[in-house]
């Protein structure tokens, strides 16, 4: 079974870096890491497949960075797909996941997985829009994946619970944090890393044109970016005997209760 893992190349959150004033978007001109919501994915795929598949890593980025594709590859992965182009600067969702869906064709997996979403832009909608490109069905948030002969069985987390999906592959399913504990590298996987085939694509390589993306094709606008609130001292509830009538009262207010 071969399956593809779409992971990104984020600033590391810790430093993230500096915004350009006028995109109002991340530079992306530092070392970039693996993005942590997409190693539960990597993980995934390389339990899925145990001994006898291959898992292919499919990751786009605008300056040529492998830094955190390479951690991705010393986890085991057995190779990847990096698709780089100046031109993909400011690509939006949508954009994003053309080019995705384009580099997947590229490797006909049995099964793509993907985070629910990136740490460094939330829109969630990614891995569905690639589907709806390939044509495949999707699964979301799944909380465990198990393949069975010819379909692939999802608990997918809900409110409530979860709910239990079987679908025919080729599938793709996004899974949620938690979903496995990814492994550290070790350093024999660190060295084999270097070894590893990583096959480079232009846009212009996978047929798609630098006007349908990037900051020309994106059909979505940062309009401004705000400081979080600093977070506000709590109220302290003296209990003088009638502490609960306090805390009842406060929850009410709150429409809690």
């Amino acid at each position: 079974m071969k399956v593809a893992v779409c992971v990104k190349q984020i600033p590391d959150p810790a430093d993230p870096g500096a915004i350009d004033p006028e995109t109002k978007t991340l530079k992306r001109d530092v070392k970039l890491i693996l993005d942590e919501s997409d190693s539960y994915g990597v993980e995934m795929a390389l339990q899925l497949v145990g001994e006898d598949g291959e898992v292919v890593l499919v990751s786009m980025v605008p300056n040529n960075e492998r830094n955190g594709l390479n951690n991705a590859l010393a986890m085991g992965a057995d190779s990847a797909i990096l698709v780089s182009d100046d031109a993909l600067s400011g690509s939006d969702a949508l954009s994003t996941a053309k080019v995705l869906a384009a580099a997947i064709q590229k490797t006909e997996p049995d099964l793509v997985l993907a985070a629910t979403e990136s740490s460094d832009g939330y829109t969630g909608t990614v891995p569905e829009q690639i589907a709806e490109l390939l044509g495949l069905p999707s699964v979301t948030f799944a909380k465990e994946v198990t393949v069975v002969g010819e379909s692939v069985a999802v608990k997918r987390q809900t409110e409530d619970g979860y709910d239990e999906v079987d679908c025919p592959l080729p599938a793709l399913v996004s899974v949620t944090a938690g979903v496995v504990e990814p492994r550290y590298p070790s350093f024999k996987g660190i060295m084999a890393a270097k070894s590893k085939p990583v096959e480079q694509f232009s846009l212009g390589d996978l047929g798609i044109e630098t006007t349908t993306v990037g900051w020309a094709g994106s059909r979505q606008e940062i309009v401004s970016i705000e400081p979080a609130p600093a977070r506000e001292a709590g109220e302290i509830v003296e209990d003088e005997g009638d502490g609960h009538e306090k805390i009842v009262t406060f929850l009410q207010e709150m429409k809690v209760i």
